[in-house]
């Protein structure tokens, strides 16, 4: 089977359906290849979850996607709550920053199953889904790059957008360099019922046995991260749920009570990923395929979505006649993401790195520094808008 299209996205997560989502008024035909069987949303809770930004929520309102979703399973996050490892607190508030929130709460199956349904809505886009359908091998011709499949179907593009995730075959085949920092942790991801209510509020704790964050989900129920050190994640992922769940409470200091187990834990390695190119004549990278975090900040998700923004935006503005795959095209998307995730990847590697140190100076250092920053207004209020926004400058009404 040959396909012949001017976009293709290969990798149908919520990067990728959202980029396919973004191109449904550009003048042209998408394909999207997602090699994985699509995961259908059955009413039970999703141990993933991502906090959504203001921004990323604004996106898929426009894509008429965030409409889709069921109220009743997102949380709104309306405080921040950082404690240090010495006694150092950092609080942030949508209130004082000016916000109607700070994030939303929502799991990644509710999302993508609602992408799904508007995507392949999509006048524009041919999907290829299967397992058969991811790439094989990638062939350069003059003006389009050919994608092999691995049932030997053949897709011709133009423009090759991988959004394949951190082990990208995309990057990988288009030659684009990527340098993977392995922090040797593991992230544990659980959901939980609790006794007493989170009143919108998400928490994180700098401990020495990791980074503990909470959630907040609807309900009396939240999500944790637990992102461990190799030696403390094996030990957490060896106890059964009930002494897992009272390692938990202990860990929290009780503040949400009593708590049990709602979903199985899951656990994922660790590392940093940088990409000093994210684009080459006719390939486009995005999302974890362009750069990847520690998940101590929550903005992982966001940064995808951010990409696809900027990319639909570029895309989207070119006359029909235009090449979607030119370099200077490119180029203008390659231009305007580079410094929110550099930001973000040195911001959240140094805490990673400072908060592993402990020497009881340093220890008490950067504990002074959390309690300093708290008192200082302006400088939470220009953290929490870059961080929602990945602009200091822009406004939201309340």
């Amino acid at each position: 089977m040959k396909v012949n299209v001017d976009i293709l996205i290969h990798g149908g997560g919520l990067a990728g359906l959202a980029c396919a989502a973004a191109l449904r008024d550009a003048p042209w035909k998408v394909g999207l290849i997602e090699p994985r069987p699509q995961r259908g949303h059955e009413g039970e809770w999703d141990a993933r979850v991502y906090a959504y930004t203001p921004a990323a929520v604004a996106l898929l309102e426009r894509l008429d996607v965030w409409q889709r979703l069921d109220p009743a399973r997102w949380c709104a996050v309306d405080r921040i709550e950082v404690h240090g490892d010495a006694g150092g607190t950092l609080s942030f508030s949508a209130y004082e920053a000016g916000l109607s929130r700070l994030a939303v709460i929502a799991e990644q199956s509710l999302v993508r199953d609602a992408l799904w349904e508007t995507v392949r809505r999509q006048r524009n886009v041919t999907l290829l889904t299967g397992e058969g359908k991811a790439g094989q091998a990638l062939v350069s011709e003059t003006e389009t790059l050919t994608v092999v499949c691995r049932d030997g179907s053949r897709v011709r593009t133009r423009l090759l957008i991988g959004a394949d995730g951190r082990q990208s075959w995309v990057r990988e085949q288009a030659g684009l360099p990527a340098r993977v920092v392995p922090y040797h942790q593991q992230g544990i991801v659980a959901n939980f019922a609790v006794s007493q209510p989170h009143r919108h509020v998400a928490r994180q704790w700098f401990r020495d046995d990791g980074v503990l964050a909470f959630l907040p989900l609807p309900g009396n129920r939240v999500s944790i991260v637990w992102s461990a050190p190799q030696p403390q994640a094996e030990a957490l992922l060896a106890l059964d749920e009930a002494a897992f769940a009272r390692r938990v409470e202990a860990a929290s200091g009780g503040v949400l009570g009593a708590m049990t187990t709602i979903t199985p834990r899951q656990a994922f390695p660790l590392s940093l990923l940088r990409c000093p190119q994210v684009v080459r004549p006719r390939v486009a990278l995005i999302g974890d395929a362009a750069h990847g975090i520690h998940p101590l900040s929550g903005h992982g998700i966001n940064l995808g979505f951010n990409d696809v923004a900027v990319l639909g935006e570029v895309l989207c503005a070119l006359p029909p006649e235009a090449d979607p795959g030119a370099l200077p095209v490119l180029s203008r998307y390659a231009r305007r993401r580079a410094e929110e995730p550099w930001l973000m990847q040195t911001a959240t590697d140094a805490l990673a790195r400072l908060f592993s140190l402990r020497r009881p100076e340093v220890r008490q250092l950067r504990n002074v520094g959390m309690r300093l920053v708290d008192r200082l207004p302006f400088v939470k209020e220009a953290m929490v808008r870059y961080a929602a926004f990945g602009d200091f400058f822009v406004q939201e009404s309340r």
